[in-house]
């Protein structure tokens, strides 16, 4: 559960909603890209959160300006990412690029506090990303495994 990591964070009350609609929305679709089980229930909280939920919320759209571009990032990142997965290629770079929520993070906490308490949440934000590169590439070793 991300919402207790980002409470941390001391981010506007709109901004953790937010955040952890979005941390909910990449969940599913992530899950719906690997062909992996997604329950019904989620799949409409994802969808009425992805169409509804994010675009009006009062945080996004005080600053939809920032996050907009992050967002497209974000994706890019990821569909990079997923790419070189599927074409066993992952490595320490798509390891990193399939986060790019955290960067998301890392400007709400900019756009919220400044540059320099931002600078101090950096390492806070970093600790949020629960899985390690080691863990990652047993997900794939598994796989070939298999």
């Amino acid at each position: 559960m991300i919402r207790p990591h980002l409470e941390r964070l001391s981010l506007p009350p709109a901004a953790v909603e937010w955040l952890d609609g979005l941390w909910s929305v990449i969940q599913v679709l992530d899950d719906v890209a690997d062909a992996d089980p997604v329950e019904q229930q989620a799949l409409r909280g994802a969808i009425y959160t992805a169409l509804v939920g994010l675009p009006s919320n009062a945080y996004f759209q005080a600053h939809s300006a920032a996050l907009m571009p992050m967002l497209a990032s974000s994706v890019l990142k990821w569909v990079a990412a997923d790419d070189a997965e599927r074409n066993g290629q992952a490595d320490e770079r798509s390891f990193v690029w399939r986060a790019g929520y955290y960067d998301v993070v890392l400007m709400v906490c900019l756009l919220v506090h400044g540059p320099e308490q931002a600078m101090r949440a950096a390492r806070d934000v970093l600790s949020i990303y629960g899985e390690t590169f080691t863990e990652y590439r047993q997900e794939f070793k598994e796989c070939n495994d298999a």
